[in-house]
């Protein structure tokens, strides 16, 4: 294999003594590069991200380690500057040949990057005046998401999630966070009860959101270090997640519906939050 400059200055990679335009991807990879897929942090272990904002936020991402980039030439010239900054290994590839190497459906936008999963952090290292997000087995990847997405919008300092009934880190979710992944440190546990617990005795008010609580939200008292936890729709938290929580508190919502889809109460519930948290309310 030797490695060659494209017309265009990005470091692309042929293989066989004669280059090619593009490299061939053969349909069964669809599978294979599925089943390889993972959400753990093992070194052998490669994480798939598509779509344009996630790619673009892990070429900038220090902590995120590459293996390997597909894009069609145009997505290459939009991202040349994070491939050069990293030198990441990049392969020319056309936009049905890198929907060859996915999920079907998968809405890839000309790129794909392989790269090593993000190492979770652990409860203990949830900064002591910290705002997190905890997430009581939602398991829908476009609700984690957009709920990843949101967090980084308002400068979340970490998401804890249980390490099963949880969605991979990566692939759908990716997509949907649209580059959040990179910038909300993620804490999964075993147990997330005895998590709960250990963040209590770190000072931290646990505070549940759930639409039959007798207080609203707007008018709950708040203070750092905040856990803000939500349950999965439908189900709502489970009965030892409610008991570890210090307070419950309801979003108030001025039409005929009542509840909404748990991201966009994440979204409400931090916008809520955020500016009392910051004037020390």
């Amino acid at each position: 294999m030797t490695r060659k400059r494209s017309r265009r200055g990005l470091p692309t990679v042929r293989d066989g003594r004669q280059p090619e335009r593009r490299e061939t991807v053969r349909p069964r990879q669809r599978s294979e590069s599925k089943a390889q897929s993972s959400s753990g942090g093992g070194r052998g272990e490669v994480a798939r991200l598509w779509g344009f904002h996630s790619v673009e936020a892990a070429l900038k991402a220090p902590g995120r380690e590459l293996i390997r980039l597909y894009a069609t030439e145009a997505v290459a010239d939009r991202l040349a500057a994070g491939i050069m900054s990293r030198g990441v290994e990049t392969r020319i590839a056309s936009a049905e040949e890198i929907a060859a190497r996915l999920p079907r459906d998968a809405v890839h936008q000309g790129v794909l990057l392989e790269a090593r999963p993000l190492e979770p952090i652990d409860v203990s290292d949830l900064p002591s005046d910290g705002l997190v997000l905890v997430l009581d087995q939602i398991t829908d990847p476009h609700n984690v998401g957009a709920i990843l997405r949101t967090a980084a919008a308002f400068a979340v300092d970490a998401l804890v999630t249980t390490e099963r009934h949880s969605p991979e880190l990566t692939g759908v979710l990716a997509k949907a966070a649209s580059g959040g992944l990179e910038h909300v440190p993620i804490c999964l546990v075993g147990n997330l009860a005895r998590a709960m617990t250990d963040m209590g005795e770190m000072g931290y008010l646990r505070l549940g959101l759930d639409s039959e609580a007798p207080a609203a939200l707007a008018s709950t008292p708040v203070s750092r270090p905040l856990a803000l936890v939500f349950g999965a729709e439908g189900k709502g938290l489970r009965r030892l997640t409610r008991e570890r929580c210090d307070l419950m508190a309801r979003l108030d919502l001025p039409g005929a519906i009542k509840s909404l889809n748990v991201s966009n109460a994440c979204a409400i519930a931090l916008a809520l939050v955020h500016g009392r948290l910051a004037a020390g309310a």
